[in-house]
């Protein structure tokens, strides 16, 4: 046997994880079948070769054969941190069970108080530790039923996998009640002692979170109970349509049963629902025919449509309203006033503020708009300089053409 070497520190454990990260990410990923073979995992390493003896060396992954996969430890880790993990753990709880009632015994027989202290820390540990562990095996239970019943092929399996659950449940319920019991038992002679604000609270966190599960475990009761009878219906039901088939095939289904008049006198046409066979009406029709001109007289009338009836149209347009109507719009032409501009050899706000050319009034402030419009417009076209100068409280730069 090899001997595995081990971490000297959490940081060089963490670096190491980190390190070869895909390739353990691909091995996680591929953990329910043995497929992972050396060279993939060779490929994925950061130092091929070398990586993979590493990894090996601590113990953090094993070869078997051509393919390579992830140590217990270390997979049980993932799983259990990224909570995908399908076993349950009950065995957990009743050592955590028996940890709580140790450490009590020794709270309760310890004298230093700096001892003492340190096993009422291990008491609240262990309290938090038997919730959280109790809730995440419901979690892990309900999981595991419905992806039994959903996933499992084989009737026979199915069956004796919802039986075994349904013991794992019975468990969960009985060490729930165990650390309920001694919660009450240690009530007298140790909670009171040593209660403090943390210590309370904690107790009732644990209580409420106790109850809860325990609810949860009778409504998954409830649901082992309907999925073990579904199987046992449909087991039944398959059975049946073996010993059919093997009439049909030896000939003999019409002589031996009566599934024929069974048959006949069912009518599950009912259950389907009504087919509807939507028509496009011809325009031929309604244009060329008795029938077609009621049809669009009666929709004209809003006849079966309540959003049609006159009640709620709108009164007709008048005949001034129909009648064209035209409205002009007096603007500037910003382009007949750019090109004057080129050709007076000005610079641009004195031209624009003097220009005596516009065809409709133009105020000071429309005045600045057309000069904010043809420099942005023609700004290739213009040549800015760095001087500036005042307009009332208003500073504006000296813009020229570039053809000046």
């Amino acid at each position: 046997m090899d001997n595995i070497s081990h971490f000297r520190s959490l940081d060089e454990l963490i670096r190491a994880l980190d390190r070869e990260r895909k390739l353990l990410h691909a091995l996680f990923q591929d953990r329910k079948r043995l497929s992972f073979r050396y060279d993939l995992a060779r490929e994925l390493a950061s130092k091929r070769d070398e990586s993979i003896e590493f990894l090996r060396r601590y113990g953090i992954i094993r070869e078997n054969a051509d393919f390579v996969e992830l140590e217990d430890v270390y997979l049980s880790f993932f799983e259990e941190v990224l909570e995908v993990n399908e076993d349950i753990n009950v065995a957990s709880v009743k050592e955590s069970i028996d940890s709580l009632n140790n450490a009590i015994d020794y709270y309760l027989s310890e004298n230093n108080p700096s001892r003492k202290y340190g096993y009422l820390r291990d008491v609240k540990r262990m309290l938090r530790k038997i919730a959280l562990t109790t809730l995440r095996n419901v979690i892990d239970l309900k999981r595991n039923i419905d992806n039994t019943y959903k996933n499992e092929p084989t009737f026979a399996i199915k069956k004796k996998k919802l039986v075994h659950l349904d013991e794992k449940r019975h468990d969960i319920a009985v060490l729930i009640n165990e650390c309920e019991r001694v919660i009450d038992e240690k009530q007298t002679t140790f909670f009171i002692v040593a209660m403090d604000v943390q210590l309370k609270e904690i107790v009732t966190d644990v209580k409420l979170q106790l109850r809860e599960v325990y609810h949860n475990l009778l409504e998954l009761d409830r649901q082992i109970i309907n999925y073990l009878n579904l199987i046992e219906y449909q087991n039944r039901l398959f059975q049946k349509v073996q010993k059919l088939k093997y009439l049909h095939d030896q000939m003999l289904l019409d002589t031996n049963t009566d599934i024929r008049a069974k048959l006949s006198a069912r009518n599950p046409v009912w259950m389907e629902p009504r087919p509807r066979y939507p028509l496009k009406v011809s325009l031929s029709m309604l244009r060329n025919t008795e029938e077609g001109l009621k049809i669009v007289q009666d929709i004209a009338k809003g006849k079966g449509n309540s959003r049609l009836k006159k009640g709620n149209l709108a009164e007709p347009l008048t005949a001034e309203e129909l009648t064209e109507q035209r409205q002009m719009l007096q603007m500037v032409d910003i382009s007949e006033v750019k090109n004057a501009f080129m050709a007076s050899g000005d610079h641009l706000f004195h031209f624009i503020m003097n220009y005596s050319n516009y065809r409709i009034p133009m105020d000071d402030e429309a005045k600045l708009v057309l000069f904010c419009q043809i420099a942005t417009q023609y700004l290739d076209e213009m040549q800015i300089s760095a001087e500036y100068r005042q307009f009332g409280n208003m500073e504006y730069p000296m813009i020229f053409s570039k053809q000046s």
